[in-house]
């Protein structure tokens, strides 16, 4: 493997100038330059990114704490990241949280100690004092994904709100009246904006959400799968129509339908949220709220970067719009 000396001795030149070359730290006569980057081309001659980090000052990764990367959603949201900081020559170090406190504060603190430039964070149910302890640090600059707003550098999203009325208003005016919700854990921040926006939506296009047909579960397949025989438990028929509030729950109360003999959408309609790669792929396809994972990743890391390679201000929130994508787990409207 080719060193700096190699380069220099080729090129007739000191090391110092292949390094002001190499790390743009002083300006070197043009023909000089070329002629070192011919060199360097030739050689194949890679800079050691440790030895320039310690000059600088700079190692060039972004870290990244994430709730899970077994969610298709999450994974997506990391690759959007990772593509992000890859184009722009920046590595990405992934910590894996589970959403357990003790293992968000240990990441971050190793995360710190390899001195990264930037952080990344997609922990959903990271706490306020977490959040605000990252706020105050005054080293690393932090972007946080699908949080709340107002506790660090700069938030990036869904616009969570508006895809809940979407969905809400797509039911009702699909035709349904019963209709029913598998949502978060109580308290959890994203489940209760989206529960309350599919409120506010089916409010807003003339029917109601009956409590009774509410079920809260943890945001898994297996949660889906429970959520619905709980709703076949309780007295009274099931809903018509049942909104999850993401598609890990769809997919396990499709799972519980098939089961019980009930037929998609025929007896049951059924939708979720985030539009993950599975939902085009289940039986039948699910229809979703499209959250756009991947961009949000590439949003992350271009913003983080930019702040940090230029000075340009991070945006204190950056919200990128919801869609509906239509497939055939809910019911065509009735002429």
């Amino acid at each position: 493997m080719s060193t700096i000396k190699d380069v220099a001795r080729e090129a007739g030149v000191s090391v110092t100038t292949v390094s002001h070359v190499v790390n743009a730290t002083r300006p070197v006569a043009p023909e000089t330059r070329e002629r070192v980057s011919d060199v360097i081309r030739r050689l194949g001659y890679r800079p050691s990114g440790i030895a320039r980090a310690l000059k600088a000052n700079r190692t060039h990764a972004i870290g990244m704490l994430v709730t899970t990367s077994v969610n298709p959603f999450f994974a997506e949201v990391m690759r959007g990241v990772e593509a992000g900081c890859f184009e722009r020559g920046y590595t990405l170090i992934l910590g894996n949280t589970g959403d357990v406190a003790e293992r968000l504060e240990a990441y971050w603190h190793t995360l710190a100690a390899r001195r990264i430039d930037g952080l990344v964070v997609m922990t959903t149910n990271a706490s306020p004092d977490f959040l605000q302890q990252l706020d105050s640090n005054g080293v690393l600059p932090v972007v946080a994904l699908d949080t709340a707003e107002g506790l660090v550098d700069c938030v990036i999203n869904d616009d969570s709100e508006m895809g809940g009325r979407l969905a809400g208003r797509f039911l009702v005016e699909r035709g349904f009246r019963r209709i029913g919700c598998i949502t978060g854990p109580a308290g959890h921040p994203r489940g209760t904006t989206r529960l309350e926006a599919f409120r506010a939506g089916l409010t807003e296009a003339g029917a109601a959400l009956d409590p009774a047909l509410v079920v809260r579960s943890d945001f898994t397949i297996a949660g889906g799968y429970r959520a619905l025989g709980e709703l076949a438990a309780r007295p009274g028929p099931l809903p018509d129509a049942l909104f999850c509030i993401n598609d890990m729950l769809a997919i396990g109360a499709l799972c519980a339908a098939h089961e019980r003999g009930l037929r998609v959408p025929d007896d049951l309609s059924v939708m979720g949220y985030d539009d993950s790669e599975i939902a085009a792929y289940t039986a039948p396809p699910l229809t979703t709220i499209r959250q756009p994972a991947f961009e949000m990743g590439q949003a992350a890391a271009r913003v983080l970067i930019e702040h940090l390679d230029s000075g340009t201000p991070l945006p204190h929130m950056l919200a990128l719009p919801p869609e509906l994508v239509e497939r055939r787990s809910v019911r065509p409207r009735v002429q």
